[in-house]
């Protein structure tokens, strides 16, 4: 209910001043029905009455879409009655209502100009219609002006009128002015609120690009090794499969292991993306993984070694995600072996474990090079991305006795040893 009379203000006041017209403007009409305009006195006819009742009564249509015309349309008729000597109609009250409108709706100076017009026009009205009448009267058989009550009880008289009036226009303009301040407070609030909503959509979208690229690197480090140590193992078993049938049973096996544990770890990525509680669920690899993944890389034919120094016990100072990003690297550097260090090459893995940090370095002999992974491909930037997430750095390059090289430094959670 409160939003549809929210929602359709012009209709409201247009009701509004319909049942107001219905008590303080037809009455002028059902009287003044039958009678004639006394067009000597005009001023205090019925007509008149009515006409300016209709016209102090109309502009409170607009009196909150478009506030201060309307207030000056409805002073501008209350001037004119002052000025012309109408008499006062009891639609005039109603010019509290626009004082209100003014406090509660109009720009500021408007506010309190309208305050003050309507005290301005509570005393002219007290001289005009009350102050004078009283205050002189005439003697019929001399025709002299003498006052008609004691100075002191006029005076008393004007006073409490005026101080009535002035007391409702100020209370008025103070509940229109307490409005405003309501208005301000829920507009504020529903700024305050739709400023949290975009905010919170924004970390939403951001979550939801940080997971994205999270799971693209993921797709890219599983579906990278995975197909290198399968198309590596490939070639191995057509060659052997001549000469050494065994050699390629063992290669396919390889093969089909290599794929069935891709599978499972896309599978779960997948499951991610769904958000399928009956996706596979496996842990993610850690530190503790990376000489199952050197074997694996043996297998495929490439000569590789691990090399572990420093106190392995330090591994339980890095968190689950950060261990993950180590067995990331390593799998990544081992990738690019495999992809563009030619054929027979050597690689060596080796991870100490320093006072404040773990470090990764994987070594080959090859040609040295990364073809298109030379910074500006997924791979290097992979690893500096992860890395970089917790405080880490890489280093990559060729060396200077031939081959690659890559150096990982990743902090633990805590650098006191």
């Amino acid at each position: 209910m409160l939003h549809w009379f929210a929602s359709h203000v012009q209709l409201v006041d247009t009701l509004l001043v319909a049942a107001l017209s219905a008590i303080l403007v037809l009455p002028f009409a059902l009287v003044g029905i039958g009678s004639t305009f006394d067009h000597t006195n005009w001023q205090n006819d019925t007509w008149t009455g009515f006409l300016f009742s209709v016209l102090v009564t109309l502009p409170l249509i607009w009196r909150r879409t478009r506030t201060v015309p309307a207030a000056i349309a409805m002073a501008s008729v209350c001037v004119v009655q002052v000025a012309l000597g109408v008499q006062v109609v009891p639609a005039d009250a109603l010019v509290l209502m626009m004082v209100y409108a003014l406090a509660a709706y109009a720009p500021r100076w408007a506010s309190i100009s309208g305050f003050w017009l309507a005290i301005a026009g509570a005393a002219a009205l007290i001289v005009r219609y009350r102050a004078m009448p009283v205050l002189t009267s005439t003697d019929s058989a001399e025709g002299i002006q003498e006052p008609a009550q004691p100075l002191f009880q006029i005076v008393l008289a004007v006073t409490i009128f005026f101080g009535f009036i002035a007391a409702s226009v100020t209370a008025a303009w103070l509940l229109g002015a307490i409005t405003r301040n309501r208005i301000s407070q829920q507009r504020e609030l529903r700024e305050h609120a739709e400023r949290l909503e975009i905010q919170q959509q924004q970390e939403r979208d951001l979550a939801a690009a940080d997971e994205r690229a999270r799971i693209a690197r993921e797709m890219h480090d599983v579906v990278a090794h995975s197909l290198s140590v399968m198309i590596t193992q490939a070639d191995g078993a057509r060659y052997a499969s001549q000469n050494d049938p065994e050699i390629a049973r063992r290669t396919l096996e390889t093969i089909a292991e290599t794929g069935r544990s891709s599978l499972h770890e896309m599978r779960r990525l997948l499951g991610v993306l769904h958000d399928d509680s009956g996706a596979e669920t496996r842990p993610m690899p850690t530190i503790a993984d990376i000489p199952d993944l050197v074997d694996t890389v043996q297998l495929s034919g490439t000569r590789a070694k691990l090399t572990i120094s420093g106190d392995a016990t330090r591994a339980d100072r890095l968190t689950a995600g950060a261990q993950l990003v180590a067995y990331r690297v390593v799998q990544e550097a081992l990738t690019n072996v495999l992809k563009h260090a030619g054929p027979g090459p050597q690689a060596t893995v080796t991870l100490h474990w320093g006072e404040h940090t773990l470090q990764l370095q994987i070594d080959d002999d090859g040609r040295g090079a990364l073809s298109s992974d030379d910074g500006a491909g997924n791979g290097l930037r992979g690893m500096r991305e992860r890395l970089a997430l917790y405080d880490g750095s890489v280093q990559a390059g060729p060396r200077a006795g031939g081959g690659f090289s890559v150096q990982a430094t990743l902090p633990y959670e805590n650098g006191a040893s």
